[in-house]
């Protein structure tokens, strides 16, 4: 016999996975949240509006993406997710997005980190999200030009990526 899940309310914050506190200040603003998120090998990013009936998703870019427009190294470093922020942000102004606010979720913000290559990726592309200049990487390490593989692909992909949209 199946046994029913027990409703337990904030299961989430439980879990360790929402800080409902933050959520909500997000939320107040009635912008559309600019979502980053990582896993141990891709980097997303979704631009995500409130709805009552539950958030939707209006658009969303992938590090995956990046293999397909000729992207040969790694996809969570540095270049990878500031050209995925990039990718984002022009998805969002072809269908109209012009401004939206970062969220980061339950990652510690740490300056020049991966999510904040995401979110300079997503801003050089036209998109308006509030922010400080102090946080971003250092523009070598944007570029990758730490990198063996993928610093020479990077100029060749931002401008098939701008290409499309200006």
């Amino acid at each position: 016999m199946a046994r029913r899940k027990k409703f337990v309310p904030y299961q989430r914050k439980l879990e360790g996975k929402t800080d409902y506190k933050k959520r909500m200040t997000l939320l107040k603003s009635g912008k559309c949240r600019l979502v980053v998120r990582k896993s141990l090998k891709n980097i997303w990013l979704q631009i995500i509006e409130y709805s009552n009936s539950g958030d939707k998703v209006l658009v969303s870019a992938h590090s995956r993406e990046l293999a397909k427009l000729g992207w040969k190294g790694y996809r969570k470093n540095t270049a990878a997710a500031y050209l995925t922020g990039l990718l984002c942000g022009t998805k969002a102004m072809k269908k109209g997005i012009k401004e939206a606010v970062f969220d980061s979720g339950l990652y510690v913000s740490t300056k020049g980190s991966v999510t904040y290559a995401a979110l300079k990726g997503a801003l050089d592309s036209g998109l308006k999200v509030p922010h400080s200049e102090e946080q971003f990487p250092k523009e070598s390490r944007l570029k990758g030009d730490h990198l063996k593989k993928g610093a020479e692909d990077f100029e060749k992909l931002k401008k098939k990526i701008l290409g499309g949209s200006k």
